[in-house]
């Protein structure tokens, strides 16, 4: 009986402690739209390609899908559709995320990552 209740109290701990964490990277879009602008360089948020895709409505959608953008063959074959994990992961390291993908700049905060993400969220999707 004790055993069971100090299992119970460490399992509400340890996800108490999992929510502050989660909290800790809360995205905030304002920031976010901040930081898109060393993005910006190479991808729109209008629509337009430019040497990367536009980012509008990414959020949910399949990746290499946006007409009228040469994708690498790496990206068109990964079968990735843009979650806000996988967007994460990718921003982190998109040379490792997928091998052979022209991105390579990477995003190595995870706070900055988050708010990016918050930000290209706010701007549509699925």
């Amino acid at each position: 009986m004790m055993l069971h209740a100090l299992r119970l109290i460490l399992s509400i701990a340890a996800v108490s402690i999992a929510g502050l964490a989660a909290a800790s990277i809360a995205g905030n879009p304002v920031r976010g739209q901040q930081l898109f602008n060393r993005c910006s360089g190479c991808h729109s948020v209008q629509g337009d390609n430019k040497s990367g895709p536009p980012l509008n409505g990414v959020v949910g959608r399949e990746a290499a899908v946006v007409e009228g953008y040469r994708y690498s063959p790496a990206l068109m074959n990964a079968g990735l559709t843009w979650t806000e994990d996988a967007l994460d992961t990718y921003l982190a390291g998109p040379t490792k995320a997928v091998r052979g993908t022209r991105m390579t700049v990477s995003v190595s905060r995870e706070q900055d990552r988050a708010d990016i993400i918050a930000y290209l969220k706010s701007l549509g999707g699925q």
